[in-house]
């Protein structure tokens, strides 16, 4: 028991370049004291006593802003980062290692009771800021929520998801098996700790909706290039001919197309 209470201090200490102290964090982080007062909820619920669990949650909500369902299952060295606004429902689970801030919302889709309509969080998921995730769905094992995202589909394992509704940005050859077997390692390790990814920010951050337009614009102005070219060359060949009449007046024989100012709105 108290080298869980331990565990659950030092993963704090290990994500949050703001806490300083121990001691600091037992008496001023209530995404820990969310996750202390859950625990004997949890075990309310599970043993039959459902109103002295939701009790229990309810008092939870009151002092710390975060709402966990007594039949939620939350897991090992889970961070609830500042946490005010967060709701994690009843058929949720989060897996060992993630890290949720504030105003993020595991939510259902369906009304039939006994149905699984809360996400499942794999292990080291990082949910960021405003992320709603919707719905009785995976989200695979190093997988990033983006802020304000609302995910309601699967998220593959190592993938970032981004946008409303949430695209999907899909992990680099090897990203997701890095980022497990670095999670998998001791808490303490620093390898681990340098694969955190603080709200869910990586390298690679860009809408996909955003990466197809500029993939459209690069290809708009390559073929405008190329028929540029063209009549060019056919203006060419009808002067050396003394050909009149082969190049018609409103052949576009000069590149017009700004692709390079179209990126820049698209932020690239």
């Amino acid at each position: 028991m108290l080298a869980r209470l331990r565990s659950d201090i030092q993963c704090i200490l290990e994500r949050d370049p703001a806490a300083r102290s121990r001691w600091e964090v037992v008496t001023c982080y209530p995404g820990l004291h969310a996750i202390w007062l859950h625990r004997p909820a949890h075990w309310c619920w599970g043993h039959g006593f459902k109103w002295l669990g939701r009790f229990i949650s309810h008092v939870s909500r009151w002092l710390t802003g975060i709402e966990i369902h007594p039949g939620a299952r939350i897991g090992r060295h889970v961070f609830i980062d500042h946490g005010m606004g967060v709701v994690i429902g009843e058929t949720a689970v989060v897996g060992d290692g993630c890290t949720i801030y504030h105003g993020v919302t595991l939510g259902g889709t369906s009304l039939y009771k006994g149905a699984k309509r809360h996400p499942t969080l794999g292990r080291d998921v990082v949910v960021a800021a405003g992320a709603k995730v919707l719905g009785g769905f995976e989200v695979g094992d190093g997988a990033k929520i983006g802020s304000n995202a609302v995910v309601i589909k699967p998220v593959p394992a190592g993938a970032t998801a981004v946008g409303i509704p949430a695209r999907i940005i899909p992990s680099k050859a090897g990203q997701s098996a890095d980022v497990t077997e670095a999670a998998h390692a001791d808490a303490a390790d620093d390898a681990a700790v340098r694969k955190f990814s603080a709200y869910g920010i990586t390298g690679q951050q860009d809408d996909p909706l955003t990466q197809a337009l500029r993939g459209l614009v690069d290809s708009a102005g390559a073929q405008e290039h190329q028929i540029a070219l063209l009549w060019r060359a056919i203006e060419k060949l009808s002067a050396g001919q003394h050909a009149e009449g082969c190049v018609p007046g409103d052949a576009a024989t000069r590149e017009q197309f700004e692709a390079a100012r179209l990126n820049d709105i698209l932020g690239k």
